[in-house]
């Protein structure tokens, strides 16, 4: 008798613990509902564009990368990143300007005009082995430092994710561009340098896209939550405050 009333209470509590996970397990579904409805409130949408990018890189870009990196060797290709990079440095410097951080900005034309000179044009990064550090920032981020938020989350045709905020300031990154800009080009040589820098910069990302194709279950779901995280890890420098969820 007493050996049955204790396996009717370990089943007792086994199904109260069950009952407990399963509550939470629900409770924890209803707020990533929520949060993914605030977030990505146009994800049917978002979902299509980012389906027809998929397909895009699939047939075109992809295979076109990949012949890319066959062709030329390493070292070829890191000059041509090295090229484009160095002429982005005097963008990033405006930006770490007009986000008040002067010393950036110092340093962003200090590399620029090294890698220029002694660097070749840019073919090389002789600006790093110098002490001066690459930044990364753009119009987007400049105007998170101004504080203006994110905005709905959403996936750009061709150029992947985004956010209102940060689709505000790709265009005036592209209207910005020395390269697409220049009137020392002509339409056809724009095309041709552009297409190059998509292209290596496609290239450059191709074991990255193994990785992940390899590791999400949802690629869209792991790309949008990346990228989120990361733009806001950018804004504040790597030390993003607590979101109030947290």
């Amino acid at each position: 008798m007493g050996r049955l009333s204790h396996q009717l209470s370990h089943q007792f509590l086994k199904s109260i613990l069950m009952a407990c996970v399963l509550a939470l397990t629900a409770c924890a579904s209803i707020q990533q509902t929520e949060r993914v409805a605030q977030i990505d409130p146009f994800e049917r949408v978002n979902r299509a564009v980012f389906s027809f990018n998929e397909t895009a890189d699939q047939y075109v870009i992809k295979p076109i990368a990949e012949g890319y990196q066959f062709i030329l060797p390493e070292f070829v290709r890191t000059g041509v990143t090295n090229f484009f990079s160095n002429i982005n440095d005097v963008l990033i410097a405006a930006n770490n300007l007009l986000q008040g951080k002067p010393g950036n900005a110092a340093s962003d034309i200090g590399r620029f005009f090294v890698n220029s000179t002694i660097g070749v044009l840019g073919l090389f990064d002789v600006a790093t082995d110098m002490g001066l550090d690459k930044n990364r920032e753009d119009f987007g981020q400049t105007l998170g430092v101004w504080g203006i938020g994110d905005g709905p989350y959403v996936v750009l045709p061709f150029f992947g994710p985004s956010n209102v905020r940060d689709t505000v300031g790709f265009v005036v990154d592209v209207e910005t561009d020395f390269m697409i800009n220049t009137n020392k080009l002509n339409s056809d040589e724009k095309i041709a340098i552009n297409g190059l820098r998509i292209i290596n910069r496609r290239a450059d990302l191709l074991d990255a896209g193994q990785l992940l194709e390899d590791a999400a279950f949802d690629k869209y779901s792991f790309l949008r939550d990346g990228y989120l995280q990361r733009r806001r890890s950018q804004i504040y420098d790597g030390e993003p405050p607590p979101l109030k969820e947290e």
